[in-house]
Order: structure tokens, then C-alpha cells, then sequence
């Protein structure tokens, strides 16, 4: 395999093969200076992990250029650069820390949109409601955990970071807990779901990372100028389960943390015919506002992988490592 080849095959790898430890190895020293010493400290110490990993990782160093060069294109704004990214991506890992450790200034976040859920609530429905990795989604967590009339099961996929789930396991037990390990989606799991539904509660799954089963449940969008692979699985599990749709958006725009809460379907009905179409029109919707919030905040989208093209799933990866 040539050098070029090995380059494209390096960025192609699924987003659940990279594994996030050599960024977050540090990470409970520098909670321990923000703790005992402030923000402005953690940064000194941050900016040389931050040079280190970008030396050395550049796959996501690649990732991130290409990204911002695409934001720039479609927005005609100027964005800072890879290093400036890299460092918003320690910061939101310090507030997730400061979170579940009980430290972060819950007063400094305004709601838009809160009477959305409190609606729904009131009237005992539940939904499926669709995050991203755009901000601080941990932030919801936290606060919903606050209130005994929101509950939520967060469907998640954390091979990938199982080192700094492990550290904000360590903060705080609770952090681990609503979580289901979810790689793809069984009789059974669909039946656990909708009884939760049933009860009122939320089902949280992000929309922005194609799953880790397969591709087949995958369609083009266009974001930030470009077509894109979406996930449909949030559509399809609302299908299923025959409920309300919603987006949650987090983003940190001028020091102030906004949580962004919008309806988006009643519910989801897919024909039989042009079932991919409706599936593929679901995606572009959901494409076109992670856009519009991921265009007033670029630097706190954390997706460090070609996230433009399919990548091969952990299975396919395997097989081609063990084949070289």
C-alpha cells in the first residue's frame, strides 16, 4: 500500500474505531489546575497538549482543516484555525468535568425553546428527541437529572471514549447512568424503548454520526456546501415507535450557553413507496438546522474524521488492519 493509499485509508476509518485517550489522558490533571487555580491556568497548561496532539494526530488534524475550509466556503465568514478548534474541543471537555463535578455555572445558560418539551411533558408523550456533537449536549443531562418530571435513556455508541467516560465516571457515578450501550437496534431494544416512550420519558440519540452496524441506514445530505451522509436511524426508531420528534441544539455564542429545543415532526409515517426519498428528506431537514446552529458556533462541532465521506464500519476496519 502506497503512502497516498495508506493516507485515504487512514481517513476513512469509522468515527467509533478512534479512540479518544491520548487526548484526554491529561485531562484530570488539568481539571485538578482549573479547580485549584482557575480557568486562565488550565489554559497554559492546555495549549502544549493541544501542539503535541496536532503534531501527532493527523488524521484529526486533517479532519479539522477540511472542515473549517468547507464552513468558510459556505458561510463567506472568516473562522479560525485548526489549533483554535482543537482548544474549544479541551475547553468543552473541561465543562463537561466542571458539570458532573458540580462546579459549572448553570445561571449563565438561556433556553430557547424550553415550553417545546414542557409541552410534552404536560401531556405525557415523550419522543425521540435528536442531539449532535455540536457544544455541550452533557449540559441537558445534568439539568434534565435536576428535575424528576424529565426522564431520558440516551442511546449511545462510547467504545471510542471509554477513557474519559471512565474519568466522569469517577467524578460522578451518576453520569454513567441513562445511558444504553446501543449498537444496533433489536426486537428487544425497540420494545424497551417504546414502553419508555410510553411512560412519557425521551429517547436522545444524535443525528450526526452514520451508525456503527453498517452503512445501510445512511442518506446524503447537503451541509456546509457539500453533500454529506446523515444517519436515518432517528427517523426509523421514530417510525417505530410512533412518536413527536425533536432537536436539541447546545452552543456557546458570546460567553453565554444557549439551549436550543425544537419541535420537528408530529411524528414520523414512512410510505412503503419512496421510503428512502422520505427517509433522505427527514436527514436534509435535520442537515439544514445542525448547519444553522454549527454556523453560529463552528469551533464547538466535534467531529475529528472525514465526516464527507462513508467510512468503513469497525467490522470492515478489522479485516482490512488484520489483512496489511
Amino acid at each position: 500500500m502506497s503512502a497516498s493509499e495508506r493516507k485515504l485509508h487512514e481517513s476513512r476509518r469509522h468515527w467509533a474505531s478512534i479512540d479518544e485517550v491520548s487526548f484526554v489522558a491529561g485531562m484530570r490533571f488539568m481539571f485538578w489546575i482549573c479547580r485549584m487555580f482557575g480557568r486562565w491556568p488550565f489554559r497554559v497548561v492546555l495549549y502544549p497538549v493541544l501542539a503535541w496532539y496536532l503534531l501527532t494526530q493527523g488524521r484529526a488534524r486533517r479532519a479539522s482543516r477540511d472542515y473549517l475550509r468547507r464552513v468558510r466556503a459556505h458561510t463567506g465568514r472568516r473562522v479560525p484555525g485548526v489549533l483554535a478548534h482543537f482548544a474549544s474541543f479541551g475547553e468543552n471537555l473541561l465543562d463537561k468535568l466542571l458539570l458532573w463535578g458540580g462546579l459549572y455555572r448553570l445561571d449563565n445558560v438561556q433556553f430557547h425553546g424550553a415550553e417545546v418539551i414542557e409541552s410534552a411533558v404536560a401531556r405525557g408523550t415523550g419522543g425521540v428527541l435528536v442531539c449532535s456533537h455540536l457544544g455541550n449536549v452533557e449540559l441537558t443531562r445534568v439539568l434534565s437529572r435536576q428535575r424528576n418530571d424529565i426522564k431520558s435513556t440516551v442511546l449511545v455508541h462510547t467504545k471510542h471514549a471509554q477513557a474519559f467516560n471512565r474519568l466522569m465516571g469517577k467524578l460522578n457515578p451518576a453520569s454513567q447512568t441513562n445511558l444504553l450501550q446501543v449498537t444496533e437496534m433489536t426486537p428487544a431494544t425497540a420494545m424497551m424503548l417504546s414502553e419508555r416512550i410510553g411512560r412519557g420519558e425521551f429517547v436522545v440519540i444524535a443525528g450526526d454520526r452514520v451508525p456503527v452496524s453498517g452503512n445501510e441506514h445512511v442518506a446524503s445530505a447537503d451541509f456546509m456546501g457539500e453533500p454529506a451522509p446523515f444517519p436515518v436511524g432517528p427517523y426509523l426508531l421514530a417510525g417505530i415507535l410512533q412518536c413527536p420528534v425533536y432537536l436539541l441544539f447546545t452552543v456557546c455564542v458570546n460567553g453565554v450557553t444557549e439551549v436550543h429545543i425544537e419541535h420537528f415532526r408530529d411524528g414520523v409515517r414512512l410510505p412503503r413507496k419512496d421510503r428512502a426519498a422520505a427517509l433522505a428528506g427527514l436527514a436534509g431537514a435535520y442537515a439544514r438546522r445542525l448547519e444553522h446552529h454549527a454556523a453560529r458556533a463552528p469551533l464547538q462541532w466535534f467531529n475529528f474524521y472525514d465526516f464527507w465521506h462513508l467510512p468503513a464500519s469497525e467490522q470492515q476496519q478489522e479485516h482490512n488492519d488484520a489483512s496489511r
